[in-house]
């Protein structure tokens, strides 16, 4: 383990302390349950000299977001944080964003969205932006989201895209454990590689966003795919560095107790380390079970997930998130990255946890026995 210390902190103060680590220069932020305790602690490093940042706050998350796009393309380090209806409103220039190739790093914790208004574990307000050209990562604890916050700088820079971090409401903002907060040498020397690229310059007037032809846009959309699948490559290298530095990595996805498993069940964020626990008790009663923890959700690691989940007769995706007539968003990303793998397991989805309904082991245990009963039958249901 490297240099530092290690608090007590909830997921939440552990994202603000990564912020400071990073030594980003410019921080716009709006307050929006149950995101504020990132910003209050921020302002607090602020306040005490041990963060130099110029903190804004703007009228609206669209507005902030449209503040972290000019000072990002200026060459500054950039953070924000939001949280459900807060990047709804950011939709619209969370695009502008990723187009401009702008390296934001932002913090969402992941909670319902409206209406009806409520305040819970709910996924559906990230993955309603996966089209939006941001490399997502969603962490499972305090500590995967404070070193998912550093490796997020660091593939910023190098793959000119923006990063968005998300952890669960409640489960993980707001959860108070152990984690170890690394010195700020260590962060220094693990982001000193990340060189100021700055697309905006009075001494070279140039300009963004402006119209552009049919074939000029093509190009740039494929420039972006393109800085999409380096972002695979550059993830796993940041993981491996951070995994150096700290003895801390935690790869693209996480295979567990998967190498004999007749059924593995398949989860984003803080359900894992609830599906673990199912898997040890599944285990005991003489189940073949195992879980797959999908870590980074874009670019969606295809090759992976066809590698993990070869010869696997059964996989189970619960999805804390709802696409109304779809079903589980997760579900039918890992259904299409398995599309005509030879003798591709049978995958069925189960909308888990939706809306912050909770799930505890013995529900996953349940949900393993339903799809073990009906296996030729590969559905989505309500969990």
């Amino acid at each position: 383990m490297s240099d530092g210390q290690t608090l007590l902190l909830n997921g939440n103060h552990a994202v603000a302390w990564a912020a400071r680590l990073a030594r980003p220069e410019v921080i716009p932020v709006y307050p929006i349950t149950p995101q504020t305790p990132i910003l209050e602690q921020i302002t607090e490093f602020q306040a005490s000299g041990d963060l130099h940042a110029q903190i804004l706050t703007p009228e609206s998350e669209h507005s902030v977001l449209a503040a972290c796009i000019p000072a990002a393309l200026a060459g500054a380090r950039v953070f924000t944080a939001t949280a459900s209806q807060g990047l709804l409103l950011m939709h619209e220039v969370l695009h502008y964003a990723s187009g401009a190739r702008a390296p934001i790093v932002m913090c969402n914790v992941n909670r319902t969205v409206a209406s009806p208004w409520a305040f819970w574990p709910d996924e559906t307000d990230s993955l309603a932006q996966r089209d939006t050209g941001w490399v997502q990562f969603y962490s499972e604890s305090p500590q995967e989201s404070l070193d998912t916050v550093l490796q997020a700088f660091r593939i910023a820079k190098t793959v000119q895209l923006p990063v968005m971090v998300s952890h669960d409401a409640f489960y993980v903002s707001h959860s108070l454990e152990p984690v170890h907060v690394p010195s700020q040498a260590t962060a220094d020397r693990y982001l000193a590689g990340c060189q100021r690229i700055r697309h905006l310059d009075t001494a070279a007037p140039s300009a963004w966003g402006n119209v552009v032809t049919p074939e000029m846009y093509n190009r740039h959309r494929r420039s972006v795919e393109e800085a999409m699948g380096r972002a695979l490559e550059v993830a796993q290298e940041a993981d491996r560095v951070w995994g150096e530095l700290t003895g801390r990595s935690y790869g693209l996805l996480e295979r567990y107790r998967c190498d004999d498993a007749r059924i593995v069940v398949v989860a984003l964020g803080s359900l894992c380390g609830t599906a673990r626990q199912a898997i040890d008790e599944l285990r005991a009663e003489g189940i073949a079970a195992g879980m797959l923890k999908l870590r980074l959700f874009r670019p969606l690691p295809q090759q992976a997930l066809r590698v993990a989940l070869a010869g696997v007769p059964d996989v189970l995706v619960l999805d804390r998130n709802h696409s109304p007539g779809l079903g589980g968003i997760l579900h039918h990303e890992v259904r299409s990255a398995l599309y005509g793998l030879p003798n591709a397991p049978r995958v069925h989805g189960v909308l888990a946890g939706v809306g912050g309904v909770d799930v505890q082991p013995r529900h996953i245990r349940d949900m393993v026995a339903s799809a073990l009963l009906h296996a030729p039958q590969p559905e989505s249901t309500w969990g």
